[in-house]
């Protein structure tokens, strides 16, 4: 039988590198539920309609300070800045395992050694010394026969997409935080004003009370049920001016600020406003597959997916081409300078892995499943955020409404109380429980106002709104002080879009 060269055998080892991929091709862990998924809570609570483009949901309040807060927490954030940081970790892990495809071991060396031998005794007692140079250049490189190098790159790739998803999902959770704590914020400064012009018609009644009082037309009761009342309403006050602080401290560290007195917050005496419904621009199962930690879960499925064709590759043997060329001399008189060059294959089989290999792929296995899990259950839980939020804004409007009209009951019922009471009709009393009854509606309707809008911006979060930033993951003196230190190449230049989602895009 002719022998075939060894040029072809090299040439036919390299046709067939990375022409078997071990393990498992990726399969989407959804599941059929999803599809048409719906609840009527959500049919109610949403409708269909181009604008506002959910990616920037904010924009239905109409409220150019929320934009700017907005604006100033995506450019300042630390939370946003590392999980951008993290893109790029990630994105140098991908490169780390790209360089795998090429020879493994690129190593040159060189020595120079001093050698002094002494010999005593003997027939032929000698000193001598010399110097003995030597340089070399080896290679080695390890075929991926069996995938373990592109199931590798493959896992490296999903990681990084998931990494891309997560810094999504910082920002979806960080633009509905700074909404909900600068509403929280308007609502704290509505309901300290109204006890504080509570606070101050109390005031004038205890007067009134304590004069006449004084001069004998009053009983003590009215003057302490009066003082009681007014003390009361004067002890809230402190609360909510604490309460107030710390939601402007929480607000300025969201947007990258020390805290303190923020000069970007001004007052603002109107209510805050009222939307009745979520405006989407798709079915909500399609926006709840667009979720970035939704995104991210199955991405780290497929990540997962592929280390476990990098855990087989272990069963079978790996070939490895080494070459070597290596230079020898030295400074003896007579010796002869050496070139050496050195190559061939080498296979290294574990026949014996005492169920070492086979259990790693267990555990790659299980690890697998346990990903298929957390996915599935990911996107049930998102579900359940979504018809809780669709639900909650549902009923805290009804509460609104309801709140509304007792409202104006309890101001009428204050004026006739006090009609009354001047009149000589009614005791003082009654006037006492009409102005509780004013305070608790008044601030009641306020606290229920602030629970529809959070429910709407739970909504919108839920659904995955405001995951979209044209910005830089990394913004510009974060870059000039990372290329100062160290040589990134074009790594910190914006990644690759993500790949298209399994629901379709908003």
């Amino acid at each position: 039988m002719q022998r075939l060269p060894g040029h072809l055998l090299l040439l036919g080892a390299l046709g067939l590198s990375g022409c078997v991929r071990l393990g498992p091709d990726f399969q989407p862990p959804g599941e059929t539920w999803v599809e048409h998924w719906n609840t009527a809570a959500l049919e109610h609570a949403s409708q269909r309609g181009p604008n506002p483009d959910i990616r920037q949901w904010w924009q239905v309040f109409n409220d150019p300070l929320l934009n700017q807060l907005i604006a100033e927490s995506d450019a300042n954030n630390s939370s946003l800045k590392i999980a951008g940081l993290r893109v790029m970790e990630a994105r140098a892990q991908l490169g780390i395992a790209q360089s795998a495809l090429y020879p493994q071991l690129q190593q040159a060396s060189a020595d120079s050694l001093y050698f002094n031998r002494r010999q005593s005794g003997g027939t032929n007692p000698q000193d001598s010394h010399f110097w003995q140079y030597s340089a070399g250049f080896d290679m080695g490189w390890e075929l991926d026969f069996w995938g373990r190098f592109s199931r590798a790159i493959e896992s490296s790739d999903a990681s990084y997409f998931a990494a891309q998803a997560n810094y999504e999902d910082v920002l979806v959770l960080l633009r509905a935080q700074v909404a909900d704590t600068y509403f929280s914020l308007r609502t704290t400064e509505a309901r300290l004003r109204v006890a504080r012009e509570n606070a101050k018609q109390q005031k004038r009644n205890f007067e009134i009370t304590e004069k006449l009082f004084n001069s004998g037309q009053q009983a003590e009761l009215d003057l302490q049920q009066a003082k009681t009342q007014y003390l009361g309403t004067l002890s809230t006050i402190p609360s909510l001016e604490d309460q107030l602080q710390r939601t402007r401290n929480a607000l300025a560290v969201l947007i990258g600020q020390p805290p303190g007195a923020l000069p970007l917050l001004v007052s603002n005496e109107g209510l805050i406003p009222l939307v009745d419904r979520a405006v989407l621009q798709d079915v909500p199962a399609n926006l709840l597959l667009r979720r970035p930690d939704v995104r991210a879960a199955e991405l780290n499925v497929a990540a997962q997916s592929a280390l476990i064709g990098v855990a087989e590759s272990d069963f079978y043997p790996s070939l490895t081409l080494l070459g070597s060329i290596v230079w020898s001399a030295d400074t003896l008189n007579g010796t002869s300078r050496s070139l050496d060059l050195i190559g061939g294959p080498s296979l290294r089989w574990n026949l014996f892995d005492h169920g070492q290999i086979s259990n790693n792929v267990r555990v790659q296995d299980a690890r697998l499943q346990q990903l298929i899990e957390a996915y599935r259950d990911k996107v049930r839980q998102a579900a359940r955020e979504a018809d809780d939020a669709a639900t909650g804004l549902i009923k805290s409007l009804e509460r609104e409404r309801i709140l509304s009209e007792a409202g104006v009951a309890a101001k009428r019922s204050l004026v006739l109380a006090s009609t009354q009471y001047r009149e000589g009709y009614s005791d003082f009393q009654r006037v006492l429980d009409a102005q509780r009854a004013l305070l608790e509606q008044q601030d009641s309707y306020l606290v229920a106002r602030s629970n529809a809008v959070s429910n709407l911006i739970a909504l919108y979060k839920s659904l995955g709104g405001g995951w979209y930033s044209a910005q830089p993951k990394v913004d510009e003196a974060t870059r000039q002080q990372m290329e100062k230190r160290t040589d990134w190449g074009d790594l910190l230049s914006e990644p690759a879009a993500l790949p298209a989602p399994q629901g379709k895009q908003p």
